[in-house]
């Protein structure tokens, strides 16, 4: 397996989910909250650079239907705005489901309901960078 480290994206409106690989590219950690009127590409890149990351995994919101609607139009022109400055490669996750799912993981972890709110953006990130890692693992198995 290719020992690189990816950051995983949860673009919202108001903040940023920012998730990191481990060097295998095997398991995917809340890493950190980016506010979104801030300058995002600094602060990615300063993490860019200081994780030696080679690729963004963005989640793309999808509808149940299958189909993408303005708001993951928003995120392709946010996300592809960022590469372009950034200059890492850009691949798209579905992210369906996984701002229920990290709600659901830190309930678990007894975090309390005010302390969600400032760690679910980094969970939601890291339940998309841990989709497409698994889906990696299962292509290359295959």
């Amino acid at each position: 397996m290719v020992s690189e480290r990816l950051l995983g994206l949860d673009i919202g409106g108001k903040r940023i989910g920012v998730a990191i690989s481990d060097e295998m590219g095997s398991i995917a950690s809340p890493l950190t909250m980016i506010d979104a009127r801030s300058n995002v590409a600094q602060e990615l890149d300063q993490l860019i650079r200081r994780y030696g990351i080679s690729r963004l995994v963005v989640g793309l919101p999808i509808g149940l239907s299958g189909r993408e609607g303005p708001q993951a139009q928003e995120v392709r022109s946010v996300a592809e705005a960022l590469v372009e400055s950034l200059g890492v490669e850009l691949v798209y996750s579905d992210e369906r489901m996984s701002s229920a799912v990290a709600e659901q993981a830190l309930i678990s972890q007894g975090t309390r309901r005010e302390k969600r709110k400032q760690h679910i953006d980094a969970m939601a990130a890291a339940v998309i960078l841990q989709g497409y890692l698994d889906h990696q693992r299962w292509k290359s198995g295959r």
